[in-house]
This record gives C-alpha cells, sequence and structure tokens, in this order.
C-alpha cells in the first residue's frame, strides 16, 4: 500500500471493516455519553447514526455494503427480540404486585399510539402502506419490522421510524417526566419503555435501575400488545 487511501479502498470492500466500525462507533459514543453524564443530547444510538452516515456520505459507500458487514449485527435482532422476556420471568414477583395498573397502562398506551398513527395519517393523506409502517413504531426493532412485513409495509421505513422513535423519545423522557412532576421511576420507566422501546429503556436505567426495570418490562410487554393490535387495527381501521 503506497498511501493511507490505498489501505482505505482496499479495507472498505471487506465486510468486516463495517462490523468492525459499528462496533468501535458503538463503543466510543457509549464512552462519550458517560463522560457527559448521559446527556440526552448526546445518545449513543443517535451518535452512532450521525457518525456511520457522515462516513458513508464522505466516501461514498453505498448502503448495501455497508449492510453486508453491518448485518451480523442485525441478525442479532432476533435473539435480542426473545431475550426481552428474561427480566419478565425474573421479576414476575414484582409485576404482579402492580398487575392492574400495568395492564391498564399497556392497554391505554398501545391503543393510543396505534390509533393516532391511523388519525393523523388520514388527515394528511398517508397512503396505506406507509401507515401500516408506521403503526409497529413503538415495539422494539425485531417485532415491529416482522409486523410490518407480515402486513405489506415496508419493514426498511418501519426500522427508522422505530429508531427515530426511541431516540425521540430518550431526548424528552427525563425533562418532560420533571415538568410533570413525575417522581415515581417505576411509573416514569414503564412509560418510556412503552413508547421508545430498547433505546429508551437503555436510558431509563442510565437515570434509575427501577425505571430500567419497569422500562424493560413494558418494552416486552408492549411488543406482544404489538403483534396482536396492529393487525386488528390494520384490517379494522385501515381496510
Amino acid at each position: 500500500m503506497r498511501s493511507p487511501v490505498e489501505l482505505w479502498v482496499y479495507l472498505s470492500t471487506s465486510p468486516l471493516i463495517w462490523l468492525t466500525l459499528t462496533v468501535c462507533t458503538w463503543i466510543a459514543a457509549t464512552e462519550l455519553s458517560i463522560r457527559l453524564k448521559r446527556n440526552p443530547l448526546v445518545n449513543p444510538v443517535l451518535t452512532s447514526i450521525l457518525f456511520l452516515s457522515v462516513v458513508m456520505a464522505v466516501f461514498g459507500i453505498p448502503y448495501e455494503r455497508f449492510f453486508a458487514g453491518a448485518q451480523f449485527v442485525h441478525f442479532l435482532l432476533g435473539p435480542a427480540t426473545v431475550a426481552i422476556a428474561v427480566p419478565l420471568y425474573k421479576q414476575w414477583h414484582e409485576v404482579k404486585r402492580v398487575l392492574v395498573p400495568i395492564g391498564i397502562a399497556l392497554t391505554v398506551g398501545s391503543v393510543i399510539a396505534i390509533v393516532s398513527v391511523v388519525a393523523l395519517g388520514t388527515l394528511v393523506g398517508l397512503p396505506r402502506e406507509v401507515m401500516i409502517a408506521f403503526l409497529p413504531k413503538s415495539a422494539t426493532a425485531g417485532v415491529a419490522m416482522a409486523v410490518s412485513a407480515s402486513l405489506g409495509g415496508n419493514p426498511s421505513l418501519t426500522a427508522v421510524l422505530v429508531i427515530l422513535t426511541g431516540i425521540i423519545g430518550a431526548l424528552i423522557v427525563t425533562p418532560m417526566m420533571n415538568r410533570m412532576g413525575i417522581r415515581d421511576y417505576a411509573a416514569r420507566g414503564f412509560a418510556v419503555g412503552l413508547t421508545a422501546h430498547g433505546i429508551g429503556t437503555a436510558r431509563a436505567y442510565d437515570v434509575d435501575p427501577t425505571a430500567g426495570l419497569f422500562a424493560g418490562i413494558a418494552m416486552a410487554l408492549n411488543a406482544v400488545a404489538t403483534s396482536i393490535l396492529v393487525p386488528v387495527a390494520a384490517s379494522l381501521l385501515l381496510g
């Protein structure tokens, strides 16, 4: 290799470089978040997405080439989705104590998330396929993409919407809850886990262990609720 540019050209053709870059970027973004005292504006997911997008744009790397390496991370979405049942099982004794309010919050939150998409989508005239991609946006990515694809939506668009939902939720949850005067960390965590899935849950764990626990429970329960309610909503509300 006669120059760093030639070395980069050589490495960029290997899928391994993108897997390595993705993992290293995440580690660096997490460290940055810790050093800045978990400021919501430096959320590791948001930082990683921005950095990798800039790298791909500057070097003209097509997404297909990037995904050829990053698909190994994508593959782990399946096992990770199944694993969200673990905290629910381990903390079942905690859940039983508040089963009724959890059930009410889960039902109301899931239904409002779905109905609001249909109402706003109809108001602005979104095509049916786009609204289907929007419907499962509050569920974790693995479930949301599978539900969207099964109903004829675009799973790639759903993935983008899921990530945006999670990032926005992680950014606004703490200041919004403080402004509303909600001090119960169980309630705070459950709300963010229900609406902002894994990204919101990670943020909840940064704030308080109890908030993180209930966020994980909400994320698991909402994954189940979404897989049941979204197909019903698509059939009844979208025809």
